[in-house]
């Protein structure tokens, strides 16, 4: 479900699949896990295709809200219009904004400037 490597300085973590309304959780913990593991480093989450729903959003924004604490930078990048939406729409202002790209290219180049 859940893929990693690093680029850049960056801690890229892919979700292939949908987790369901029952996998968010679960989802948000790995990705927290290998946050703890890798910060400082900044975190981009891209969403694959078949993972474009609203439960991997749920699960990604949780993620962040955990992120934020800690003071790790996290981005998401999907080509999913409407989950980029739902992402800008439900990220939590409170700390760091979470920054939504179409493009993983131009994710990874942002978080790494943003981290420089």
């Amino acid at each position: 479900m859940l893929s990693h490597r690093l680029e850049r300085g960056v801690l890229v973590l892919t979700v292939q699949e949908d987790p369901g309304i029952g996998g968010r959780a679960e989802l948000a913990s790995e990705i927290v896990a290998f946050m703890r593991a890798h910060r400082p480093a900044p975190v981009l989450v891209v969403i694959d295709e078949p993972a474009a729903t609203p439960a991997t959003a749920s699960a990604v924004l949780r993620a962040h809200r955990q992120c934020g604490t800690w003071g790790v930078l996290m981005s998401a990048a999907t080509h999913s219009a409407p989950v980029r939406r739902l992402l800008e729409a439900s990220a939590d202002s409170g700390g760091a904004r979470l920054v939504v790209h179409p493009r993983v290219d131009v994710a990874i180049s942002a978080a790494f400037k943003a981290a420089a």
